[in-house]
């Protein structure tokens, strides 16, 4: 058996990702095949494949000579967080876009997935199907087919995506609060719950209601709290980390192929763990804890809400 210990990189990982990213190049029927033969166990117990990994949780893969040719010797290049025949959702490093910029020599998501995709399963082509910035890190999905596109562009047209994120802004806040502000002319709401204060800072967990350009950015520039490293919006650098303090932590919705309702999480990358550990001054353990009791944004609590 080959057993692991969940570290902070994968605490709150789905058990179908942290597979995924253990064997990068494996078939994704393979995968499946593993977790429902119940070759998988997480703390002595069958895994499932949306069952979500705690730090210190003990997983174990039965061995076999197939699995041990997919066992990745380094890390993958790319953080898988879901995938099927429709969509993969990856985990979006702070300072790579997503599409192609103007630098022709500039690396981005589409093309170092297409390229991965290409080489695993001789899958060609990649459309996104949410937008995130290229300084915020966190989860992205992209369609695997023009028909997987057109059908989850139509879902998050109509329907939105539920969206959960982090960020570390500067100055002080309310406990928890809206923001009520139109952007381009456009109805715009953000919930936000602070989840730690200290040192001028406030690390908060994040609801936008509304899905507009920049939204978050903006709208906590216009409160007088902009994002740290968002320097477009008033935020000031962090020396020696890449991108800005904003991270879409966790992407709920209803497959619209499957009817499935999917939670997504997407584990902190390590440079803005250990961001958040030295600004909030936190223990490793104690932040940890502190993500795993955010609230999702349909049971945050409205009463006290500050406008």
């Amino acid at each position: 058996m080959l057993t692991y210990q969940i570290e902070a990189k994968d605490h709150l990982r789905r058990v179908d990702s942290f597979l995924r990213n253990l064997l990068p190049t494996a078939q994704f029927s393979y995968l499946k095949k593993l977790i429902n033969a119940g070759h998988l166990s997480v703390n002595g117990a069958p895994a499932e494949a949306a069952q979500t990994l705690r730090h210190d949780d003990r997983v174990t893969l039965k061995e076999s000579s197939k699995t041990a040719a997919f066992l990745a010797r380094t890390a993958p290049e790319l953080d898988i967080l879901f995938e099927d025949s429709w969509i993969v959702c990856f985990n979006k490093a702070p300072g790579l876009a997503v599409h192609r910029t103007e630098d022709p020599e500039e690396a981005n998501l589409v093309d170092i997935a297409e390229s991965f995709l290409q080489r695993r399963d001789g899958l060609a082509r990649l459309r996104p199907v949410n937008r995130l910035d290229k300084g915020t890190s966190g989860a992205i999905i992209l369609a695997k087919s023009a028909v997987a596109a057109g059908m989850f562009g139509k879902m998050v047209h109509n329907e939105g995506l539920g969206k959960l994120y982090l960020a570390m802004v500067e100055g002080k806040l309310a406990k928890q609060g809206e923001i009520d502000a139109p952007l381009d002319g456009k109805e715009s709401q953000t919930r936000y719950l602070r989840l730690f204060q200290g040192g001028g800072r406030s690390l908060v967990a994040v609801y936008p209601m509304t899905g507009r350009m920049h939204q978050i950015r903006q709208h906590f520039a216009m409160i007088g709290n902009p994002i740290l490293g968002d320097k477009r919006y008033g935020g000031r650098a962090i020396p020696g980390f890449t991108g800005h303090a904003l991270h879409s932590f966790t992407t709920r919705l209803i497959h619209p192929a499957t009817e499935e309702a999917l939670e997504i999480p997407a584990p902190l990358p390590d440079p803005l763990f250990r961001l958040l550990c030295r600004l909030t001054a936190l223990k490793e353990e104690t932040l940890l804890r502190a993500l795993d009791e955010i609230p999702a944004s349909e049971v945050l609590p409205l009463a006290a809400l500050a406008g």
